[in-house]
């Protein structure tokens, strides 16, 4: 029988509360066909990091979490005026603007390299292995637990009140722009605090699991969701729960093969699409690869 390892729980924990923030986040980014916007965030906000590491000297500085934060508006407000002004695909847009802004914070880093100790691998990859040892300690000595843990509760609670606040105008921007412009919604502004808040969410989260994990947090869970289901609330409800899944299984598989949890969180997600995908894809009346606008999605 195995033993209750609180290590093991503070991990699995504090992976779930980041995979269901990313997963929330990801329905409706996969709604609006943006879920790649995600991806070049998650590049586009190293210069910030690298600057906010300079100005606090500290990667936990709020310095850094701004820096990241107006990067990631930057490179919203770059996609969306390369898509709409310069006419470039939305693909090319955001291929464009997370390399670009990514060599930046690359070139920062080693031309500060003397004054920032910061590692870009350490951002790519993350190791939240290390969480349990990563403690919170109050001025007057107080052991609050592992910082990290702390960051990923208050992240979910941001995005479930984010969400809660604003379904509605997210719903109806993510299904007909047109028409919630017509009714008088500010889909631009909807769209860009949404971006915000997936530029907040990929920082906070990059110390423990990285970029690549962020991203595919943000992408996987709600793309298998999609298969099983083609309404919104089932589908949030399917993404967070295969979150929590892809914690539990990742870590335990990464504990047993002694390598990356981060990594093998990733691929355990890439397995479940997988398998759902097949799975779907040998019934008579599903045609893989619907697309919202093929099949009727409602709430």
């Amino acid at each position: 029988m195995m033993s209750f390892d609180p290590n093991a729980f503070l991990i699995i924990s504090t992976a779930s509360l980041i995979a269901i923030s990313c997963g929330l986040l990801g329905v409706f980014m996969m709604l609006r066909k943006m879920s790649m916007t995600g991806d070049a965030i998650s590049h586009a906000v190293l210069p910030g990091i690298v600057i906010g590491f300079f100005i606090s000297g500290s990667q936990r500085g709020l310095e850094v979490i701004i820096g990241a934060g107006i990067l990631g508006i930057l490179a919203t407000l770059m996609i969306d005026w390369f898509r709409k002004k310069a006419k470039v695909q939305l693909d090319a847009s955001i291929g464009i603007t997370f390399t670009l802004l990514f060599a930046i914070g690359i070139i920062l880093i080693n031309v500060l390299a003397y004054k920032v100790d910061l590692d870009q691998e350490c951002v790519l990859y993350g190791e939240i292995a290390y969480l349990p040892i990563d403690l919170w300690i109050t001025g007057s000595g107080m052991n609050l637990g592992p910082r990290i843990t702390w960051l990923a509760v208050l992240n979910l609670i941001l995005v479930l009140g984010f969400i809660v606040s604003l379904f509605k105008e997210l719903s109806l921007t993510s299904f007909d722009e047109g028409f919630s412009l017509v009714i008088g919604l500010p889909a631009g502004a909807i769209n860009l605090a949404l971006m915000s808040m997936v530029s907040y969410t990929t920082v906070s989260s990059f110390e423990a699991v990285g970029a690549i994990l962020v991203v595919a947090l943000l992408v996987v869970p709600p793309a298998t969701a999609f298969l099983w289901t083609k309404k919104l609330i089932p589908l949030i409800k399917i993404t967070a729960g295969l979150g929590v899944i892809i914690s539990i299984i990742g870590y335990y598989f990464a504990y047993w093969l002694d390598s990356s949890i981060a990594g093998m969180m990733v691929s355990v997600s890439g397995v479940i699409f997988l398998a759902s995908a097949i799975l779907k894809s040998k019934k008579p009346n599903f045609k893989f690869g619907t697309k919202i606008a093929d099949k009727p999605f409602s709430i």
